[in-house]
């Protein structure tokens, strides 16, 4: 069957353009909510040196290979992977890549959705003095009854939810490269006023030694298993958006040079979070494991006894919201592109299908943290078993099959002809990574983790 040409929703307008939309999913609130308080909990520098570590040896070259794939097929992921199984003249059976890179983007936006709620509603509580001289019981109590009011919840998740349907409703051309060209320049600036509010403050070398000095006493088989979910998550590896977003990359641009510019964007983010974040989380003497509640519960009381403590805290928070959304727009794109594919759906149609479906879905989160935090299988609530299960589970494994599909399964010569490696040197690397390194290092770090080595 012959390579499509290209996407019949359209086509990135430019590199450029695919940076921006690739850095706009990878970099979301995995790098700015998750990354600080999992380098908190995970003692600081050898958390991150890892993370680094399966970024360049994991992440990388499944992105490569995960665009690729897209590239290559032109279509949503699941019909991507159907069109390649046969080309490739290989079992069907492959087509659970995108399967499963399709649930996972609709499992992780539901929950998703509900905490960039949270960070909704504290940019309106920090914009109307809600955290000014705010103290500790305050602060907790604030974030205790957010969490324990599922109306406010629902609410949050419903206009967020919203948010992100209606630019993904507009199409590639006139709704997601419009966002990510204003929304990924004014993340970038927030983040860097920040950090220099943050150096401004004070606590800044305090910052930098719990970042960058690891302690390696604190790496375990859940540490690795964390940091690779982390690289994968952070990455939007293995949820079906990267292969959605290179169908729309064009045909002449570098899969190589671009993927590289992605994962440095990535990386640099969650790095300058970190130095946002903990700075003023030690000029303020707060405890870094704090968990998920380190920027929701103890940063609002920073913020509200900080002089200028309602800019800052209202930009910080808007930093979150416009991290959320670019990231939102892509969980939800490959689900709405099939829809549009296979059941001949207008986009508007196929977006408020999804939306709704994820918007249900979304609300077993809203209720775990209240009504039903004493349901719970393994001692997990709902949210608690959505966020293992994609976020430890079916990223790394949907990362572990395009690594098998493209290094194995897929024929070599299209495989050059599509990523186009210039340099030899690199391209073998990048394959002997893929076939070889990359499989058996997630094989060992899932084995290290349920205790099997």
């Amino acid at each position: 069957m012959p390579t499509q040409n290209s996407s019949i929703h359209g086509e990135w307008s430019s590199r450029l353009a695919f940076i921006l939309a690739a850095a706009g999913s990878a970099v979301g609130l995995g790098n700015i909510w998750k990354f600080p308080y999992m380098a908190g909990e995970n003692g600081g520098g050898a958390f991150v040196l890892v993370y680094l570590a399966f970024i360049a040896l994991f992440g990388l070259p499944i992105m490569m290979a995960e665009v690729l794939l897209g590239r290559r097929g032109r279509q949503s992921p699941i019909n991507t992977l159907k069109s390649l199984c046969q080309q490739e003249q290989v079992s069907k059976l492959w087509s659970v890549i995108g399967w499963s890179g399709m649930l996972a983007g609709v499992l992780i936006l539901s929950y998703y959705s509900v905490i960039a709620g949270w960070s909704l509603f504290y940019v309106l509580e920090s914009a109307a003095g809600g955290l000014l001289a705010i103290q500790e019981q305050a602060a907790e109590d604030l974030f205790t009854n957010l969490l324990s009011d599922p109306v406010t919840l629902v609410f949050w998740h419903s206009i967020f939810m919203f948010m992100t349907m209606v630019v993904v409703a507009r199409g590639v051309s006139n709704g997601l490269e419009v966002a990510v060209r204003f929304l990924m320049p004014m993340l970038f600036v927030l983040i860097l006023i920040l950090i220099a509010y943050a150096i401004s403050q004070g606590g800044f070398l305090q910052g930098l030694q719990f970042m960058f000095t690891p302690d390696f006493s604190k790496l375990n088989g859940d540490v690795l298993l964390d940091a690779m979910g982390q690289a994968f998550f952070s990455l939007s590896l293995g949820m079906g958006a990267i292969m959605m977003y290179g169908s729309y990359l064009p045909q002449t641009a570098s899969i190589s040079r671009t993927t590289l510019a992605v994962a440095i964007a990535d990386s640099s983010v969650a790095i300058l979070a970190g130095l946002a974040i903990f700075p003023i989380v030690f000029v303020n003497n707060l405890a870094t494991a704090q968990g998920p509640g380190l920027i929701f519960n103890t940063l609002p009381l920073a913020f509200g006894q900080m002089p200028g403590g309602i800019i800052f805290g209202t930009l910080f928070f808007l930093l979150l919201v416009f991290a959320a959304w670019t990231s939102s727009i892509s969980l939800i794109e490959p689900a709405v592109a099939w829809l549009v594919e296979t059941k001949k759906q207008s986009r508007l149609k196929a977006s408020i299908v999804c939306g709704i479906v994820t918007w249900l879905i979304g609300l077993g989160t809203v209720l775990s943290f209240n009504h039903w935090d004493s349901i719970t299988l393994f001692g997990k609530t709902v949210f608690d078993c959505l966020d293992y299960l994609t976020f430890n589970i079916m990223l790394p494994l949907g990362g572990l099959l395009i690594a098998l599909f493209v290094g194995w399964v897929m024929r070599e010569q299209a495989v050059r002809e599509e990523i186009n490696l210039q340099q030899e040197m690199v391209y073998q690397v990048w394959r002997v990574l893929l076939k070889y390194f990359t499989p058996i290092g997630l094989v060992v770090v899932f084995l290290s983790a349920i205790g099997i080595i």
